[in-house]
């Protein structure tokens, strides 16, 4: 028994927000946090994996109003979807919380009245900038552009009675325990983050109530507030689990707390390591031993985003390449503390190039020529040469470092080593030739050592690859017609039974994919799914008497003097191109009257350069000019956007002379 086994490990994702169906950048969270809870289980631990769903909010409310439903017929149907595409991916999470389970949502009421009652939270108004999509306040100074720092979206100023929670008074113990504890944000980059630009500066108290709508956990004492996001949300780490407020908590919440990990994307860690901490700190609870903020899964070297249009799910991915190819791919492709991309060629070339030929052929190859030559028999004889040696030390070596990396969380790296004992058993039937030394039965005992060397090596990496690509390795060693290689037995080589038979016929794992054939496959799926998009909405638009319109989101009044401050022409675009440094930028020369300004937008997913010269088009003149993608840009063209994100240039309705006034 190692000194690891049968302690308990608890690990979380952050539970996600049933505002729709999950990408595959939100999906990469919660395969990242099984092959580490795969990993942990295969080490001996007891481990406890939780995932879940954040249920409450303004947002949820505003998406059922649109949708004709209540909250809570909203947030099942999503909850449903989302927990579908975590079971489709092979996740092995031992709880699926929901915020609106009843358990959780009274621990909270408790916490919330605990903290009141201690002085921790006290009563006044909030008056600031306020962020729906992320439900969050932000001062004008936090804002990036005029907008959300997180999301990018506009603000809206707001003002409501709220109950705070005092941050002050606990944010020199946490900036003392972050300096006693450099392993407690990882990376590194993140907690540098999070001291001097929060921490350091000194905390503001956070709202922890809202008036402005009705769906979330009521105050008990004051059932008009409801609970605001992040004491609701981040405390299902501790209800999950048992936690009682009055101090009955269950015995599993006493062998699992404090959490080992909460595993997180970057944009949440300020709520993980600063707001969750110090909620625990007033609860009177240990501290999360760690908090990693993992980076995105990109696409197009953008984040995803619906109202881009730049958006892959799960489900799609696994019709094409199946379950364990798409858990590979998000895993290798995301380093440690670097953002990963992800587009459809990408992922075949991948494919073909690390699953099809450096495993799938191995696996092939080496049962193949076992059945050739022994019949299928895998026997040790001992008739060893010089490059065995370095053969076994690859692999007991990568052995090594597959746990060293994953101690880190650097999963990707881990997967690496992984395949660097596949390529190593390539190159070894490279050297050996074993088709050569099948024509000499003097040879016959080095032929069949050969044959057993890769079976074992092949046998440990499949083992390795379990936490990561459970369903391949499972299929690799019943081809082998042996067991899962357990970590500890994993010191030495050549545990491969002697004698021991396999498959007769082996199975083509990956089969090599064409990449234009996936492509017009994806483009007719898109296609297909765009023509049923636009059919629904035209019959839901004649049912309601609503062919063409769209909600509009409301924003404050402003005064007829507001409205004078911008000053809007028609402008002509004389020359238009691609920006080479954007995959979303247009650069645009326009023609106001006697200037040409250069203009940037994000119209290159919605125009070509050609169909943008010559249009007419509705420019704000007085924008302070920007930099971007290292261009300057010179005012702003207008354009309307519908509720799947597809843009349409503003242009006069008669034909109006370039630099004509727009009052």
């Amino acid at each position: 028994m190692c000194d690891k086994c049968k302690k308990p490990y608890y690990i979380t994702t952050a539970i996600a927000y049933t505002s729709g169906k999950p990408h595959i950048g939100n999906t990469y969270e919660i395969v990242l946090a099984d092959s580490i809870a795969r990993y942990k289980r295969a080490q001996g631990y007891d481990v406890f994996f939780q995932t879940g769903t954040d249920e409450h909010g303004q947002k949820i409310e505003l998406k059922a109003q649109e949708a004709g439903v209540t909250p809570k017929e909203f947030v099942d149907g999503v909850a449903a979807q989302i927990k579908s595409i975590w079971d489709l991916m092979n996740t092995s999470y031992d709880k699926f919380i929901r915020t609106t389970d009843k358990d959780h949502e009274l621990q909270i009421q408790k916490v919330f009245r605990k903290m009141y009652d201690q002085g921790d939270i006290y009563k006044g108004y909030y008056e600031g900038l306020y962020c729906t999509p992320c439900e969050s306040f932000w001062t004008e100074s936090q804002l990036v552009d005029g907008k959300c720092p997180d999301c990018g979206r506009e603000v809206k100023p707001a003002r409501e009675e709220a109950y705070f929670f005092k941050m002050s008074k606990y944010a020199d113990r946490l900036i003392q325990y972050i300096n006693d504890h450099p392993e407690f944000i990882q990376p590194v980059s993140r907690k540098n983050e999070m001291m001097n630009n929060f921490l350091l500066p000194g905390l503001q108290d956070l709202c922890v109530s809202r008036t402005s709508f009705t769906w979330g956990i009521p105050v008990t004492f004051d059932p008009k507030h409801v609970t605001y996001v992040w004491l609701d949300a981040l405390t299902n780490y501790i209800t999950g689990l048992g936690y009682d407020c009055d101090g009955d908590s269950s015995e599993r919440f006493k062998k699992y707390w404090p959490a080992d990990l909460h595993l997180i994307g970057k944009d949440i860690i300020r709520f993980h390591t600063i707001y969750w901490p110090i909620f625990l700190m007033s609860l009177g609870l240990p501290l999360p031993k760690q908090v990693f903020g993992h980076p995105w899964l990109m696409m197009s070297g953008g984040k995803m985003s619906k109202s881009k249009g730049n958006i892959i799910y799960a489900d799609d991915l696994v019709r094409f390449f199946g379950v364990d190819a798409v858990r590979y791919y998000v895993l290798h492709e995301t380093p440690f503390d670097n953002d990963g991309n992800v587009a459809w060629d990408l992922i075949v070339e991948r494919y073909n190039s690390d699953l099809a030929n450096i495993l799938g052929n191995l696996v092939s190859r080496t049962i193949s020529m076992s059945n050739k030559y022994f019949g299928g028999v895998v026997k040790k004889t001992g008739a060893a040469e010089e490059t065995d040696a370095d053969l076994k030390a690859t692999v007991l070596e990568a052995v090594k470092k597959v746990d060293a990396k994953m101690e880190e969380l650097r999963v990707a790296d881990a997967i690496t080593e992984i395949f660097g004992i596949f390529r190593r058993s390539n190159k070894y039937i490279d050297e050996t030739t074993p088709w050569a030394l099948a024509k000499d039965e003097a040879k016959r005992d080095r032929l069949a050592e050969v044959l057993y060397n890769l079976t074992e090596a092949i046998t440990i990496g499949a083992s390795l690859l379990e936490p990561f690509m459970p369903e391949t390795s499972q299929k690799i060693l019943a081809q082998l017609n042996t067991q899962k290689r357990e970590l500890a037995q994993m010191d030495g080589f050549g545990l491969y039974p002697d004698g021991n038979q396999v498959t007769e016929k082996p199975e083509i794992l990956f089969a090599r994919l064409d990449v234009n054939e996936i492509m017009e496959k994806v483009n007719a799926m898109n296609a297909e799914r765009e023509a049923a998009q636009e059919a629904g909405s035209s019959a839901a638009g004649i049912a309601s008497g609503e062919a063409d319109t769209a909600a509009v989101d409301a924003k404050p009044e402003i005064t007829y003097d507001d409205f004078a401050k911008l000053q809007f022409a028609v402008g002509e675009i004389i020359a238009c191109e691609e920006v080479k440094k954007s995959r979303k930028l247009l650069c645009s020369q326009v023609k106001i009257g006697g200037e040409v300004r250069q203009i940037l937008s994000g119209l290159r997913p919605h125009y070509t350069p050609e169909q943008m010269v010559g249009k007419k088009v509705m420019v704000l003149m007085n924008l302070a000019p920007r930099k971007m993608a290292g261009l300057e840009s010179q005012g702003m063209l207008l354009c309307a956007e519908d509720e799947e994100g597809n843009l349409a240039l503003m242009t006069p309705e008669k034909d109006m002379p370039a630099g004509a006034e727009i009052c």
